[in-house]
């Protein structure tokens, strides 16, 4: 499986963010992250991640989730419900992950989290889907900017 770091997409990097349980690296409108081999991924540190994207992004910027699982973990699917309950959101997210870890996860996962998951195979797929997908959603809220801008 690939990594962040070894794709073409890697020179459009804004900033990186390493905690003791994975790597975080930001982008325009996207976030991927490669969680550490072994770890139990749960609320607590879902936190940090929230909070560095808030700080990067700001809270109404549409953002996009990869989670490319290059390394078996696990994740607390239940702490899903934590992340709605501090009214957090994604707008898309998806997971790259060929492992039968990551898939048994993304089963459980998909049980709690309230939006769709797409799956891929392959790391640039799910970027060229993420980025087609905040392209589409900043046009339509252009779109109805102007048109309530029109009718005031």
């Amino acid at each position: 499986m690939k990594r962040v770091r070894d794709i073409t997409f890697f020179k459009k990097i804004r900033e990186i963010r390493e905690y003791e349980f994975g790597m975080f690296y930001f982008f325009d409108g996207l976030v991927i992250s490669e969680i550490n081999n072994g770890v139990t991924f749960n609320w607590n540190m879902a936190k940090k991640v929230v909070d560095a994207a808030h700080e990067f992004y700001g809270k109404d910027i549409p953002v996009a989730y990869i989670s490319n699982r290059v390394n078996d973990y696990f994740v607390v699917p239940g702490d899903w419900a934590k992340f709605y309950k501090n009214r957090h959101q994604l707008n898309f997210y998806s997971v790259v992950g060929n492992t039968k870890g990551s898939f048994t996860s993304l089963l459980l996962e998909r049980m709690f989290f309230q939006n769709s998951i797409r799956q891929f195979s392959d790391l640039e797929e799910a970027i060229a889907w993420s980025l087609d997908k905040i392209s589409k959603q900043k046009e339509t809220a252009s779109l109805i900017t102007n048109i309530s801008s029109q009718m005031e």
